[in-house]
């Protein structure tokens, strides 16, 4: 059998394929609503206003999450100017550093083998690959948290000197602090939680030993104190909002309208772990097989530290934690991934061909399927608006559907002579057809966004044109248009924000209509963006209103006659 992991030709080769490929598709899209536009257009306020303390969007005082994912967006926005792979290198880096800590953790603490599995795994499966060309914080998250796992697993492997442990150690501490900069307490509440459900299962009390608390918390304190002392002398209505709301109400009531069954997440994760489902319930009972003499330092009662059980407490815990939760969100559970990839790293390598002509057998057969079903897409469009877009995504479904087909098809012929080279092809098929689906979406998303009113927008525009945007949110064109707007009616996100500023809104309609005519009655031009139902009230009303533009989810229009009767208006 020919051990692909010990070419370094081969591995430098696949390497950078895999490298072009992800870095292309950071720019290949339009930024898509809802979290896409919102945090470029929050990191690009954050460039203009350079106000580093007080994250806003649109304007308004927005303290739902912490900075760190504005700031790496906007150093980026500084350093390379705004556009989409520029709004997106934060998390396609972090989507990376997750695949490389799972490399390095699986060849240090395991085997290489395990290691290039665990790169593998996790590359190729479905919503880690997906979510790191996503601008969410979720994935920023999920990166830093990934430093905090890994770093632990690495400062209690078989092996470590003292002065590593301790070294490790701190990186676990400070990977927990940037998980809390990231996106509120769950940085360092989730890893805690884990560590003491691995102590009671795994009974290993000495490890408390080994986390040097102390210097820990030190590090800890001073990476996420700085900015939270900041934001709050600013704002003194901050820590109530941020600690209590967002953090106590948020998991406890259903406060955010993002509510779920119990079993919203399985779905997800079923699909998201793709193309590994055939190997994942497997590699999950194998953990629990763990025997305690496996590796690490003596704890008190004789045990020994175990990696797999840690993996899979991390897993397991987090799942359930976000499970009852009364918000839910699909990306909250990709934190689990990197320890999956791990934990089906392992047991790849000791399954037989079996199991890996299975695993190809359930990427085969529902491509197959898949491939008989697209002519029916169609019949998904909501309207006949919509239908043009989803029939441009179908050769995109075509050609995923079918590269996942040869990737079961290769594995599953491959899974008795070469267990490298099976895993390879299943690993890079399935990373190729995910990204051309993602990459289909495009003409959805552009739709979305608006983006292709931009031209038109920006004919009318002129600095001092007011935009008011009446019954909706525009998560995208404020990025696109480099300009805030004026929100009427509809305070979405921002209720908070609008509470402390409430000069930045109009609350009603007839408040915007009020000063829509006098403006066109004193000759001063503005632009709305609305909804298409209240757009039907004020045609009713008779309000002034030249159209820019029109689809399903917005009117645009402007307050001034048309040019060409303004012309011959003046003409006279």
């Amino acid at each position: 059998m020919r051990e692909l992991y010990k070419s370094k030709a081969f591995v430098w080769t696949l390497l950078i394929l895999f490298l072009l490929v992800w870095f292309w598709m950071l720019g290949a899209r339009v930024l898509v609503p809802t979290d896409e536009g919102r945090y470029a257009e929050m990191a690009r306020e954050m460039v203009a206003t350079q106000d580093w303390i007080t994250t806003r969007l649109n304007g308004i005082k927005y303290f739902e999450k912490p900075p760190l994912q504005t700031w790496m967006n906007a150093i980026t926005f500084e350093l390379f100017g705004l556009g989409e792979w520029q709004a997106r290198l934060w998390t396609g880096l972090c989507g990376l550093l997750g695949i490389g800590l799972a490399a390095y953790t699986g060849k240090r603490v395991f085997s290489a083998r395990v290691g290039y599995y665990a790169a593998l795994v996790l590359a190729s499966s479905f919503f880690w690959a997906g979510m790191g060309h996503i601008n969410t914080l979720d994935m920023g998250l999920s990166g830093m948290m990934t430093i905090a796992l890994c770093a632990l697993l690495m400062a209690q492997r078989d092996g470590a000197s003292r002065e590593g442990q301790r070294n490790w150690m701190l990186l676990c501490w400070a990977g927990m602090a940037l998980a809390v900069l990231s996106k509120g307490l769950i940085g360092i509440v989730l890893p805690g939680a884990v560590l003491v459900l691995y102590t009671l299962f795994a009974r290993d009390w000495a490890i408390w030993k080994r986390l040097h608390l102390v210097k820990g918390l030190l590090l800890f304190f001073a990476i996420c104190t700085p900015w939270f002392v900041a934001v709050s002398l600013r704002n003194p209505e901050f820590p109530q909002f941020f600690f209590i709301h967002e953090h106590f109400q948020r998991f406890t009531t259903k406060i955010h309208s993002r509510t779920g069954p119990w079993y919203y997440f399985i779905p997800i994760l079923l699909l998201g772990i793709i193309p590994w489902l055939g190997v994942f319930f497997q590699s999950l009972w194998k953990g629990t097989r763990e025997q305690r003499d496996t590796a690490g330092y003596n704890s008190l009662n004789g045990g020994r530290f175990q990696p797999k059980r840690l993996l899979l407490v991390w897993a397991v815990f987090i799942f359930v934690f976000f499970s009852i939760s009364d918000s839910k969100l699909p990306s909250y559970v990709l934190p689990i991934f990197p320890a999956l990839a791990l934990l089906i790293a392992c047991y790849l390598e000791e399954a037989d061909h079996k199991a890996l002509a299975w695993a190809g057998s359930l990427v085969a057969l529902p491509s197959a399927v898949a491939l008989a079903f697209i002519p029916r897409v169609p019949e998904l469009a909501k309207d006949a608006y919509s239908l043009p877009l989803v029939q441009a995504h179908m050769p995109y479904l075509y050609a995923g559907a079918l590269i996942f087909f040869i990737g079961g098809i290769a594995a599953i012929r491959l899974a008795r002579q070469n267990k490298d080279g099976a895993v390879t092809a299943l690993a890079a098929t399935a990373f190729l057809a995910g990204q051309l689906l993602i990459l289909g979406h495009e003409p959805q998303g552009r739709y979305s966004a608006g983006v292709d009113y931009v031209p038109a927008l920006q004919a009318e525009l002129k600095p001092e044109t007011p935009i008011y945007l009446v019954g909706r949110y525009e998560q995208s064109l404020p990025f696109y248009l480099r300009r805030t707007m004026t929100l009427v009616q509809h305070a979405d996100e921002m209720a908070f924000g609008l509470k402390q500023e409430p000069q930045l809104w109009l609350p009603t309609v007839d408040a915007f209509v009020a000063q829509w005519v006098a403006d066109h009655a004193a000759g001063k031009k503005d632009i709305a963006i609305i909804n298409p139902t209240i757009y039907q009230q004020l045609l009713e009303r008779k309000l002034p209103m030249r159209l820019i533009g029109q689809d399903p989810r917005r009117v645009i229009v402007a307050n001034d006659p048309a040019p060409d009767a303004a012309e011959k208006k003046a003409a006279k």
